[in-house]
């Protein structure tokens, strides 16, 4: 099903006046220099076609030949590639390194100096055998220039010793022309016609179920964060214990798809996963992108607003005013009323040494997604969004993360959020014992726990909590939350500037054995009161008197269940919230007076 559904997306993308796929046996190939030779196959100069992306070179995107996939072998592109097959040199060796480094270096450029004829040679042979089909003039120029390179032209030009330094690759153009050699119109209706043509190996193609030329070894994925720089496959065995029938690890038919449907539906992967695609986006460990299959090669607007929702932005703005929209949407039944009954699909992976592992693959309509969101960001709804905005997936999943990194995030519990927003599926246990976990282990439940605790009660347990404090929510573990809320406040008023308060000592035991501190705390609140003056100590008498008129008469829990242990966490931070509110109106009210 995803293969299929990506090789409809590349069908769809087809279509598009602007940003269409290449076409089979084509690819957007980075060229970062461009070898211009006259017309007689003499070299003229060395052109750069590459721009600066922060610290790094980036090369220019050109329609070529698509890359042959190579590891360990020689194996060489159709009229470009790196310079070792291009000009048979490599970078040389860096003398104002420690020796040591020097040593291995050399060491290194020795080993791989070996192989620089065969490259050069294999790429020389492609140029013969192109010419030999075509007989394309510009081609003749390339094949003087390989059969006996002008190194010392070379030197001389003054992007040489950059080209030798660079990794990116390097292509050929006819002086006067326009386009590279490798784009004229005989050699790129040529590579079409050979690809439409190839019959080796057919079969029934498990994507499009037509007979095919069967992809032996599909064209590698590149984009995805923490995999390995050659890209990875999906689809791929390299052991025949994977193998279908007892067919051997070399038999394309374990996993018969076509040239076509392989080449289709990479390019279109290749495509979502680029990192200027506004589709993709990263959540944790996670690189996922999505996409609409529908007629119109035009975007849908789910397809760039999704990411806005789950990864972080430069402009919480935006996203707060995606968020609305999205509500208005749902509300109003725009979706359903324009493209709500489009399919829609979210693909997350990630590395798995040269494989990439498909982490979640979720499938609904724009409708249905749309729905799933606008529920997921209601139920997260709690004091505090009107400072920090919509928090994003990744913000959330790093409020269960230790010391609040990506990369201590917990795949499990990342797929399972990405399922709960997404899908409208409950979340795990996990979930709300990993944030609680953290809570008490950094002494701090700030909004992000907060909403995610909340969001796990009201979907879970169809708990009835509110955005902003609930003095009558009737559960234990609530009241409690507030009451310890209440004394920490106290103590604060009793005790300005305090480092630490009764939270960095109590709050794991209050939360989870009521019953061990509570008694203790509330014989401190004795002194704190005493501490107090003018209305204050009234106010906070009546407050905890309040509060403890709705617990139980019998003494304090022994023990919270997980559960009332998250309505506790809810209870304090929407206390704390309370009270920063009320401090807020008053300081306002004497600024007016």
């Amino acid at each position: 099903m995803i293969l299929q559904a990506l090789n409809d997306y590349y069908e769809r993308k087809q279509k598009a006046t602007d940003g269409a796929l290449p076409p089979q046996g084509f690819d957007n190939v980075q060229i970062g220099y461009l070898l211009v030779l006259q017309s007689d196959g003499s070299f003229d100069r060395i052109e750069p076609r590459y721009k600066q992306d922060k610290k790094k070179r980036v090369g220019e995107y050109f329609l070529l030949p698509q890359p042959v996939k190579r590891a360990a072998g020689i194996a060489a592109n159709t009229l470009w590639d790196k310079k070792e097959y291009v000009l048979g040199v490599q970078t040389p060796v860096d003398h104002t390194d420690s020796p040591n480094k020097v040593a291995k270096a050399e060491a290194e450029f020795n080993k791989k100096a070996v192989r620089l004829p065969q490259q050069l040679a294999a790429f020389a042979e492609i140029v013969d055998e192109l010419f030999n089909q075509t007989n394309e003039p510009q081609l003749a120029a390339v094949q003087t220039f390989l059969s006996d390179i002008d190194h010392k032209a070379l030197a001389s030009d003054e992007y040489f010793d950059e080209l030798l330094s660079s990794d990116l690759n390097l292509s050929f153009k006819i002086r006067g022309s326009e386009t590279l050699v490798a784009q004229s119109a005989n050699i790129s209706s040529h590579i079409s016609n050979l690809q439409r043509k190839s019959t080796k190996g057919e079969s029934v193609c498990l994507v499009s179920g037509e007979i095919g030329a069967v992809q032996r070894l599909h064209p590698a994925l590149k984009g995805v964060r923490g995999a390995q720089s050659a890209g990875g496959n999906i689809v791929s065995f390299n052991s025949d214990s994977f193998c279908s029938y007892g067919k051997g690890k070399q038999d394309p038919n374990n996993a018969p798809v076509s040239q076509a449907a392989a080449f289709a539906y990479t390019t279109a992967l290749n495509s979502l996963l680029d990192r200027n695609n506004k589709q993709c986006f990263q959540v944790g460990h996670t690189s996922t992108v999505c996409w609409a299959q529908c007629e119109s090669p035009e975007p849908v607007e789910l397809e760039y607003t999704l990411p806005g929702f789950m990864d972080e932005i430069d402009d919480p703005d935006l996203r707060t005013e995606q968020v609305a929209n999205l509500y208005k949407s749902v509300q109003s039944g725009a979706y359903l009323k324009d493209d709500g009954d489009t399919a829609f699909y979210v693909l997350g992976l990630a590395p798995n040494n040269a494989r990439l592992s498909v982490h979640f693959w979720l499938r609904g309509t724009v409708a249905s997604f749309s729905k799933s969101i606008a529920n997921f960001f209601n139920e997260l709804d709690i004091d505090g969004r009107e400072k920090i905005g919509h928090p994003s997936l990744f913000r959330l999943l790093c409020a269960t993360a230790a010391f609040g990194k990506a990369d201590n995030i917990n795949p499990v519990l990342e797929r399972a959020v990405i399922n709960a927003a997404l899908d409208g599926k409950h979340y795990p246990q996990a979930v709300l014992s990993e944030v609680l976990r953290r809570a008490k282990a950094e002494r701090d439940i700030n909004y992000y726990r907060a909403a995610l605790i909340k969001a796990w009660l009201v979907r879970n347990r169809n708990k009835e909590l509110t955005v902003s404090l609930d003095p009558d929510y009737q559960a234990t573990g609530y009241q409690l939350g507030r009451l310890f809320a209440t004394l920490e406040k106290l103590q604060e008023a009793a005790n300005p500037g305090l480092n630490a308060t009764i939270r960095d000592r109590y709050f794991s035991a209050a939360s989870s054995a009521p019953v061990t501190v509570f008694s203790t705390l509330l014989r401190l609140s004795n002194h704190h009161l005493k501490k107090l003056e003018g209305g204050m100590p009234v106010f906070f008498e009546k407050q905890l008197g309040e509060i403890i008129t709705k617990l139980d008469a019998a003494p304090f829990p022994a023990r919270l269940s997980l559960e009332a242990q998250g309505e506790f966490a809810i209870g304090y931070y929407q206390q704390r919230q309370a009270f920063f509110k009320r401090k807020e109106e008053t300081t306002e009210v004497e600024s007016e007076s």
